[in-house]
């Protein structure tokens, strides 16, 4: 791996595994237990990383002078980019979807304070970026320009995601992860064995094409996962007054963050599950906190 990259990644702190204590575990004869993901550094936090390390490593071994993505106005994907770009010398450029809003976001202003250059564009076009998935396929790239996909889905991102697997040395029946893009998912998957089984929860509204998205990823098929499309609770980072409860509540006996975009929705619906005797008692289950907390900001708990 590049030099710098290794430098980087010397100052971040482990990702533990954090045993969740609740009456209600203890109800169902359940573990549950959480890899902190989110621990790992306070802005390249959670699968972020992992996503982004060996995509980086490529662009850097080909000596490129600018990284170009695309995201929202919370992008944590961005955020991570633009501040990682900061640190490695680079150059970033980001595609924001929407128009630009009159009073920019605090993600936003974290982005061009870490020297991205933003372009807003229209709903549509931003569709339209999505068909480019590999780093040279953007139409127009430069010299020395480095193109990552929507969420750094790209093959890429599976070799850092496996690595977060390969951190768990415990015994475990489900491995559960909040989905996006499904590149972290799909890492997972590659990285477990077919003993276990692995339960992505999709943020978004009608993401059926996520499992297309998963299996055109994987590097063979595997039979030993899922994606629930049922709690995305009204669609991408929106939120309901029960959600909002269900993190404070949690946030209060844990004292652990969640954001409500993806790791919040991803545990209330395993709380959902569990109470609906969706796992066999003595089950060891492990929730994956892919960190994007900065997100929150975006919202009130």
């Amino acid at each position: 791996m590049h030099p710098e990259l290794i430098k980087l990644e010397n100052i971040f702190k482990p990702s533990i595994l954090t045993k969740i204590n609740d009456p209600l575990l203890d109800e169902y004869s359940l573990e549950l237990w959480m890899k902190r993901d989110d621990l790992l550094h306070p802005v390249i936090s959670g699968n972020k990383w992992r996503k982004l390390k060996y995509s980086l490593d490529h662009a850097l071994s080909l000596d490129v002078d600018t990284l170009i993505s695309m995201g929202g106005t919370y992008s944590n994907h961005l955020h991570a980019l633009a501040y990682t770009g900061k640190i490695l010398g680079l150059k970033t450029q980001g595609f924001i979807r929407g128009e630009q809003p009159e009073t920019l976001t605090p993600t936003l202003i974290d982005l061009q304070n870490w020297g991205m250059e933003l372009t807003f564009v229209s709903r549509s076009d931003y569709r339209l970026l999505r068909q480019y998935k590999n780093w040279h396929e953007l139409p127009g790239l430069k010299s020395g320009q480095y193109w990552l996909p929507e969420g750094g889905a790209q093959s890429l991102a599976l070799k850092g995601v496996s690595e977060l697997v390969n951190e768990i040395d415990s015994p475990y029946d489900t491995l559960c992860v909040p989905c996006g893009t499904g590149a972290t998912l799909a890492g997972i998957i590659d990285a477990t064995p077919e003993s276990t089984f692995v339960l992505g929860f999709a943020a978004l509204k009608n993401a059926g094409f996520l499992h297309a998205d998963v299996e055109a990823l994987l590097s063979q098929p595997r039979k030993n996962w899922q994606i629930s499309l049922d709690y995305h609770l009204g669609g991408f980072a929106t939120t309901t007054p029960e959600l909002m409860a269900f993190i404070a509540g949690f946030e209060d006996k844990t004292h652990i963050p969640l954001d409500p975009v993806y790791t919040g929705k991803m545990m209330f619906a395993l709380y959902d599950l569990i109470t609906k005797h969706t796992f066999k008692p003595g089950q060891r289950i492990i929730a994956v906190h892919t960190g994007g907390l900065q997100g929150k900001r975006g919202f009130t708990v």
